[in-house]
């Protein structure tokens, strides 16, 4: 099976996916050297954050700016990238020089996820950004799977809730106090408190949101220690 089928993409111009497949370390061994893939896998990292962070944007409207950048690096990072690639085993497609190659370069992470960034701004040049973002959602699509917002978040309420705990069983209390904006903009502010006192205070475009940005406020400022 060609790369382009294990893509589910036919390129228009052929030199451009050749250069997207082309290793630097071609130029050892040919001469002149042909174009290698560093130009288009720096147009292809910008292509694939743009890609993800337009998805986990729409994906989860209740998280702001924090969590979403922690989720897109979980995604666009070189051991990410890597796996994906190797779904479609890229390294077999790879020109690159007989030394790269017998070191191990076909299954090295770095060069792996060079290439499929190099193969998303090759075909971002080809056939537009539609395009490029159709194959890069479905090359992540495991990644995308399995992402956590609340891992990414840091689980502020459960870290809260565990430190309160080994000084008293007694359970924090979380209380909306105030709601604004219209039905589809909604900001809920939220207060953490515990046996009576006040511990933080935080806000979000939902009540769980707020709820951990209360949280977190309590964890920056351990009040309960006064």
């Amino acid at each position: 099976m060609s790369i382009e089928e294990r893509l589910n993409f036919t390129f228009k111009s052929q030199t451009l996916l050749d250069e997207a497949l082309s290793h630097p370390s071609l130029s050892s061994e040919i001469r002149p050297a042909p174009p290698d893939n560093q130009r288009l896998e720096y147009l292809g990292d910008a292509v694939v954050e743009l890609v993800i962070s337009t998805y986990l944007y729409r994906r989860f409207p209740e998280f702001q700016e924090g969590v979403l950048t922690k989720l897109r690096a979980s995604v666009v990072s070189k051991p990410a990238l890597a796996a994906a690639a190797r779904t479609i085993d890229l390294g077999s497609a790879l020109f690159m020089s007989n030394g790269e190659s017998g070191s191990g370069g076909r299954h090295r992470d770095s060069n792996l996820a060079d290439a499929l960034e190099a193969i998303l701004g090759a075909i971002y040049l080809d056939s537009g950004l539609e395009a490029a973002k159709e194959v890069a959602l479905q090359l992540l699509s495991n990644q995308l799977e399995i992402l956590n917002p609340q891992k990414a978040q840091g689980n502020a309420k459960g870290q809260l809730q565990e430190i309160l705990q080994q000084l008293n069983p007694e359970a924090p209390v979380y209380e909306v106090i105030s709601e604004e904006g219209p039905p589809h903009d909604r900001t809920f502010v939220c207060e953490v408190t515990w046996k009576g006192k006040h511990l933080g205070q935080g806000s979000g475009p939902s009540k769980k949101s707020a709820e951990a940005q209360a949280a977190q406020a309590a964890l920056n400022a351990p009040t309960w220690k006064s």
